[in-house]
């Protein structure tokens, strides 16, 4: 499969991914994804992200001391939003796995910037003026991705290598959206924002392992019809 560049919002359908048994399976459809984040099919999308929030919070090894699924609980809280909210309720696609860090989907061929971290406008490398076609200042003055599938863009590499902050990382497309909601959350919520920063934090170190393991599934040999004479 060749890696695919494309919007971070479009649908994806992923295949050949590794199965999943037990209570660490993936929500089976959006009832599921529903019950787990404890809203109903008619929740708004605010609702949806404030739900999300919620048990991020909930399950967080800090708050849930005395649980012995923190990490299992969080996974599934994001594969019931990813499925929820970039699908729309009409058009959901069930999918054999919605987890990407567990399994990327593609090569990182993405790439986001760790706005909690981002010097921004005093950044002395600053990503914005060595690839301004790849990043942009957000209104808060923190530097921020705006052109996805860039890679293999030297000029994105430099600035990705220059970072002085490592704020800047290669991600898959659906990585990014969960990424992306995540920062929004902090940033958009100044005070006890604490779970969410970490759970940023370890889902940005899973990424780049696992992104770093993946391998471009082999090309299958085109069997040939044409006969041929062997004597």
């Amino acid at each position: 499969m060749e890696p695919v560049k494309t919007h971070r919002r479009h649908k994806f359908t992923l295949k050949n991914c590794r199965e999943r048994t037990g209570e660490d399976a993936p929500p089976s459809g959006t009832s599921s994804a529903f019950a787990i984040l404890g809203v109903q099919p008619t929740c708004s999308a605010t609702e949806l992200k404030a739900a999300f929030r919620a048990k991020v919070k909930q399950f967080h090894p800090d708050v849930n001391r005395t649980g012995k699924d923190s990490d299992m609980m969080i996974r599934r809280v994001i594969q019931a939003y990813e499925m929820l909210s970039n699908y729309s309720r009409s058009e959901i696609i069930e999918r054999e796995c919605v987890d990407p860090f567990d399994n990327p989907e593609f090569e990182a061929f993405d790439v986001f910037v760790n706005e909690v971290l981002c010097v921004g406008k005093g950044c002395p490398y600053s990503c914005v003026q060595r690839a301004p076609h790849a990043f942009t200042y957000a209104s808060t003055g923190t530097a921020r991705a705006t052109s996805p599938g860039v890679g293999d863009d030297y000029q994105v590499q430099l600035a990705v290598g220059q970072c002085p902050r490592s704020c800047i990382h290669y991600v898959t497309p659906l990585q990014r959206i969960i990424l992306d909601e995540l920062l929004d959350s902090i940033l958009n919520m100044p005070y006890d924002s604490s779970a969410e920063a970490d759970l940023l934090y370890s889902l940005i170190v899973k990424a780049r392992f696992e992104n770093n393991r993946y391998r471009k599934p082999k090309k299958q040999p085109k069997a040939s019809t044409q006969h041929v004479d062997w004597f």
